[in-house]
């Protein structure tokens, strides 16, 4: 009996040193951080749905690490201080393993000190504006050099803009691009008095007067290109004063940041056809994968609705996320994050995405024309370019790099070769 006691002991105590460290508790939760009422519920209320599809065609696959996914859905509003509150409340409640959530800069600026507080892990799927870096976030959407630069040099280069209008929503995002944008085009010799810059409340609807700015801006026969950081339902209101101004996109192009799939599924197109968006995906881009992605959302959700950008960039993140947990063998923050660096997944636009040091991924620039259909023809794309967390453009982000790998480091100074504690805008 003793040996038989012994024998088991060593048997269980080396198949404790073998067995995968999976995770203690199941479910594993999921936190969903996306308003579904608001300004930008026309926009975030898909993303929500992504992740529940996500999520329930991966516990199909059968799970992670032993246990099915749960997720964890929470509605912040469109209200940025609530933002911070519900991430606590997933965070500190819920007890949620990581969190996918979150469009507006502001709202990620009210996330960050609380998942960084709670360690906690946050991908974000949407564009921004850079001069960010945090060990606790993913950026999974395009920084400046991966959307706003690529589509300026578009209008330089391919339409032959002279002035430039650059139209945005009044908060951090908008503000910060548009920074970097006035110094990107001072540098290819744009004129101060070339750029008009305009800054309008989230649900702005009268546009009247910015529109008739705008035209009048190209007076004196200079071709004419707005620029839009303009956010949520805004968008619709701009839209149709351009329609009913009488303004095609041969007369004063319109280049959207925020503005994909979804947005237009909205609105009447007619009037809008040409106009442009930058983005890293389209539903009308060609791949085998984008098809698969489609079909499952459709068949999901319905045939009218659409697919867009910030749904494959949460597309990426989620499954890099399940990999880099399954490679840990663990959902703890610490252990994902180390496995997250290197990670490879295929994009829906026919490339790879690539995780890089600085929390940002490795994406195609897409340029598209809006159809009558409401889907884009697309008319540019790159191969995939590294995001950038600070700007060339901007003389205080110049000298900055970020790289949580090796230098665990979100803003080391290259010249100093010292990692920096704080920055005015970060």
């Amino acid at each position: 009996m003793n040996n038989y006691r012994s024998l088991l002991a060593g048997t269980l105590a080396f198949s404790a040193l073998t067995a995968p460290a999976y995770a203690a508790d199941c479910p594993i939760k999921v936190g969903v951080l996306h308003s579904l009422s608001g300004t930008m519920a026309i926009s975030e209320t898909t993303l929500k749905d992504t992740m529940l599809m996500l999520v329930e065609q991966q516990n199909a696959k059968g799970g992670l690490l032993g246990c099915d996914l749960e997720a964890v859905v929470v509605d912040p509003a469109s209200d940025w201080p609530l933002f911070a509150e519900k991430a606590r409340e997933l965070l500190s409640v819920h007890e949620v393993d990581v969190i996918f959530g979150n469009w507006t800069s502001v709202s990620r600026k009210s996330v960050l000190p609380v998942v960084e507080e709670l360690n906690g892990l946050l991908f974000y799927p949407v564009q921004y504006e850079g001069e960010e870096s945090s060990k606790n976030v993913f950026y999974t959407g395009a920084a400046p050099n991966q959307q706003a630069i690529p589509a300026t040099d578009y209008f330089l280069e391919e339409l032959g803009v002279e002035k430039f209008a650059l139209l945005g929503t009044d908060y951090v995002y908008p503000r910060t691009t548009n920074n970097i944008l006035e110094s990107y085009l001072k540098s290819k010799d744009i004129a101060d008095s070339d750029i008009f810059v305009n800054y309008t409340p989230f649900g702005h609807s009268d546009w009247s007067k910015i529109v008739a700015d705008v035209v009048a801006l190209g007076a004196d026969g200079k071709k004419v290109g707005v620029i839009s950081t303009i956010n949520g339902d805004a968008n619709i209101g701009f839209y149709k004063e351009l329609a009913a101004a009488g303004i095609s996109a041969d007369d004063i192009p319109v280049i959207a940041f925020s503005v994909g799939e979804e947005e237009l599924s909205g609105l009447d197109t007619a009037n809008l056809v040409g106009h442009l968006a930058a983005w890293n995906y389209f539903q009308s881009a060609e791949s085998d994968a984008n098809t698969g992605f489609i079909e499952a959302w459709k068949t999901k959700m319905g045939e009218e609705r659409v697919t867009n950008d910030p749904m494959e960039a949460h597309y990426i993140g989620f499954n890099m996320w399940v990999n880099a947990a399954t490679e840990a063998e663990s959902t703890e923050v610490d252990a994902v994050r180390d496995k997250m660096y290197g990670q490879e997944f295929p994009n829906l636009t026919g490339g790879t995405a690539v995780m890089l040091p600085n929390h940002h991924l490795a994406k195609p620039v897409l340029i598209g024309e809006i159809q009558e259909d409401g889907q884009f023809d697309i008319v540019s794309q790159t191969a995939e370019v590294p995001g950038d967390a600070w700007t060339d453009f901007l003389p205080e982000s110049a000298l900055l790099t970020s790289d949580w790998k090796d230098l665990n480091c979100g803003m080391y100074n290259t010249e100093t070769e010292t990692c920096v504690q704080t920055l005015s805008n970060y």
